[in-house]
């Protein structure tokens, strides 16, 4: 799907052009879905994570859990990065996260917390050197999906090298030390940062991160949600960030 139907916010992060070149888009076909698991495989492979495979792709059953959203970023109509959205509330509690952290995660959501859940994120290896901003414009999803599930806490599931880069752009803290991920080979912490009460802080310093609650219907905006309505509070659009005509 395409969300790019409004004006967006200027950057102050570097590529400012590569933002209006890109599409998100939600990743629901078989063909789709093959391109992104082979991108995975990729991804993986050449980050030294996993071991060669003769499928040549990477897949979980969290893929299609009812509480999953799966995207690819496409710069000029190329696949170039994917994330996967899980949001977790008392009644969901499906992802990696919560499998590897549960003893962390599961007495939160007890008390009706609810996160959302980043996972599986990758570039393709020969276009993020092209690209080195797809980090911010991939990862800007998860951003997005709090706001609009009205999350209390954003989650990270992160490597130690990368872990520097969630501090400085989402103001993340470890909250668990690295523990083994399934079938990967290198471990992993478990990051969070509290989504209200820095939303207006990382928003200033990374005014990409903004939206409108337009943009946000288009990316997550579907059947399945009515399935949260008892648990997670969608706020209603404010009229002032309709597009015109709709």
């Amino acid at each position: 799907m395409k969300s790019g139907v409004e004006p967006r916010t200027p950057l102050n992060v570097r590529g400012a052009g590569l933002f209006d070149r890109i599409d998100y888009r939600r990743i629901e076909t078989a063909e789709d879905r093959d391109d992104l698991y082979a991108m995975r495989y990729r991804a993986y492979l050449h980050g030294g994570l996993i071991l060669p495979s003769e499928s040549r792709r990477v897949s979980d059953r969290y893929d299609d859990a009812p509480n999953a959203w799966i995207f690819g970023i496409y710069v000029d109509g190329e696949l170039c990065s994917s994330l996967r959205l899980h949001v977790l509330t008392s009644e969901w509690r499906t992802s990696y996260a919560t499998e590897l952290f549960g003893d962390v995660l599961h007495p939160r959501l007890d008390q009706g917390e609810v996160f959302v859940d980043p996972a599986r994120f990758v570039a393709d290896p020969e276009k993020h050197q092209r690209f080195p901003e797809l980090p911010y414009v991939t990862l800007r999803l998860a951003y997005l999906a709090c706001d609009y599930f009205n999350a209390d806490t954003g989650l990270a599931v992160v490597r130690a090298e990368h872990q520097a880069f969630y501090r400085r752009v989402f103001l993340h803290k470890t909250i668990a030390e690295p523990r083994a991920f399934p079938n990967v080979l290198k471990k992993v912490a478990l990051m969070a940062s509290p989504f209200r009460a820095q939303r207006e802080q990382v928003m200033t310093r990374f005014p990409i991160m903004r939206s409108s609650s337009f943009e946000r219907r288009m990316l997550f905006a579907r059947s399945v949600e009515r399935r949260f309505a008892s648990a997670v509070e969608v706020p209603a659009p404010h009229l002032a960030e309709v597009a015109p005509g709709l």
